[in-house]
C-alpha cells in the first residue's frame, strides 16, 4: 500500500468522520421532519434524502408567527452523507480492523449496516410504485403514478383504426411560457399556468375564466396546499391553462386537469385531438381483471375489519391465465412487481391496488438479518470469554 493511498484512507476512516456524518444526518433528518409540516412527503424526500445536495430554508427552524426569515443554504443530501458513510466504514476495515476470528461479529454487523444503506441506494434510483383502479366487473392493464401528470393528446382521426399518442410529461409543463413543439403535432403546446394542486369549481355567471375552449369556460380553477402525503389518502390533483399554436395562429386556451372529463377535443387539418391532463401511467404485458371485491367491517361499526380483491390475472407472454385473491396481508407478487390491497371506492365498487417494483426490496431483509447475526456473534463470543474466566 502506497504512502499517498495509506495517508487517504486514514482520513477517511476517521473516527471523527463518523461522528460528524452521524451529526450531519440528524440535523438533516430534523430539517426535513420540519419541512414536512408544509410539504409533501415525497417533495422532502427527493429535495432532502434521495439526492446529492439539500436546500435548506431558514424559516424551517423559525415559526411564521414570530417572523419571516428569507434565505436558505446548502447542506449535504441524504445521498451524499449515505455515501460517505459507506466509504468512511470500509476505509476502517481496511486501516484498523484486522480479519480476525474474534471480529467476525463486527464485521459481519458492519456488512448488514453496508447492506442496508445500499438498499435505500436501490431503492430511491430504481424503485417504482403507483395505484391500479379496477371496478368490479372490469380489466385494467396500467398503474398510474399520482405524484406526477402527463398531458396526453389522443389522434383516434387515423384509417387504421390506431390510436396515436402524444405524450407530454410533467416536467415539460411546469413552467409557465414553455412552450412545446412536437413533430407527431401540426400545432404547439405553450404552458400559461401550472397548478400543481387544484380543486375546480363552478364558474358564477358573468366571472371571467381564462380558458377560451372546451370545459374551462364554466370551470373555475382554485389552487390548494400540496398534499403532505401523511393526511390520509389526499393527493394532488395537478390543473393547467394551455394555449394551442397552429401556423402562427392561436387556437384557444384550454383548462386541462385530472378531474376534467370527459377528453377535450380541438380540430386541426380535419382531424380531431382529444386532450387529456392525467396521472402518469405505465402499462403492463398483463391484465388483471377484478371478479369480486369483499369489504368486511367490524360489527357495529365502520371500521373495515378486512377487504380483499378476487381478481383473475391474465398475461399471454407467460401463458398464465389464473385466479388469486389478493388480501390486507397477503399481497399478490407477479413479474417483479407487488400488488397490495390499499384502498376501495366508494360504495365498495372497486378496489385501489398499490403496486410497488423495487429491486432492492430484499435488501433490508438481508441487512437486518446479518446486523442480527453479527450482534449474536459478537455479544455470544464476549459471553463465552467471561464464562471462561469465571470457570478458572
Amino acid at each position: 500500500m502506497t504512502a499517498l493511498l495509506r495517508s487517504t484512507l486514514t482520513a477517511l476512516a476517521s473516527l471523527r468522520l463518523t461522528v460528524a456524518l452521524f451529526a450531519m444526518a440528524m440535523f438533516l433528518i430534523f430539517a426535513g421532519t420540519l419541512a414536512q409540516v408544509h410539504a409533501g412527503i415525497w417533495q422532502v424526500m427527493a429535495e432532502y434524502f434521495r439526492t446529492p445536495f439539500a436546500w435548506i430554508e431558514l424559516q424551517l427552524f423559525i415559526p411564521q408567527q414570530l417572523a419571516t426569515v428569507p434565505g436558505r443554504f446548502p447542506f449535504p443530501g441524504g445521498y451524499l452523507l449515505g455515501g460517505l458513510l459507506i466509504i468512511n466504514l470500509l476505509a476502517a476495515h481496511a486501516i484498523r480492523f484486522r480479519l480476525a476470528a474474534k471480529r467476525i461479529g463486527i464485521i459481519t454487523l458492519h456488512l448488514g449496516i453496508i447492506v442496508l444503506l445500499l438498499g435505500e441506494f436501490v431503492t430511491g434510483l430504481f424503485a417504482e410504485e403507483g395505484l391500479m383502479t379496477i371496478l368490479e366487473g372490469e380489466s385494467a392493464q396500467y398503474v398510474e403514478d399520482v405524484r406526477e401528470a402527463e398531458l396526453v393528446i389522443l389522434d383516434r382521426s387515423g384509417d387504421d383504426e390506431q390510436d396515436r399518442v402524444t405524450v407530454i410529461p410533467e416536467r415539460m409543463l411546469t413552467t409557465a411560457g414553455q412552450t412545446v413543439d412536437h413533430p407527431a403535432l401540426p400545432f404547439t403546446v405553450t404552458v400559461d399556468q401550472w397548478l400543481p394542486n387544484a380543486r375546480l369549481f363552478n364558474a358564477a355567471p358573468d366571472t371571467p375564466t381564462r380558458a377560451t375552449r372546451g370545459a374551462g369556460r364554466q370551470i373555475v380553477p382554485r389552487p390548494e396546499p400540496l398534499a403532505r402525503g401523511i393526511d390520509g389518502n389526499n393527493i394532488d390533483m395537478p390543473a393547467a391553462f394551455i394555449t394551442l399554436h397552429h401556423d402562427g395562429r392561436p387556437l384557444g386556451t384550454w383548462l386541462v386537469a385530472e378531474l376534467i372529463g370527459p377528453s377535450q377535443t380541438v380540430e386541426v387539418d380535419g382531424r380531431t385531438y382529444h386532450l387529456d391532463l392525467r396521472f402518469k401511467r405505465t402499462y403492463k404485458p398483463y391484465t388483471l381483471h377484478l371478479i369480486e371485491f369483499t369489504h368486511e367491517r367490524f360489527v357495529g361499526t365502520e371500521r373495515p375489519r378486512n377487504f380483499a380483491s378476487r381478481i383473475r390475472l391474465v398475461d399471454p407472454t407467460r401463458n398464465a391465465d389464473r385466479e388469486v385473491v389478493i388480501s390486507m396481508n397477503s399481497p399478490l407478487r407477479y413479474a417483479g412487481a407487488t400488488f397490495y390491497q390499499s384502498a376501495y371506492l366508494e360504495q365498495d365498487t372497486g378496489t385501489v391496488l398499490q403496486v410497488v417494483r423495487n429491486p432492492g426490496w430484499l435488501l433490508p431483509y438481508i441487512a437486518c438479518g446479518l446486523v442480527a447475526l453479527g450482534m449474536l456473534i459478537h455479544f455470544g463470543q464476549g459471553l463465552w470469554r467471561f464464562a471462561g474466566k469465571v470457570k478458572r
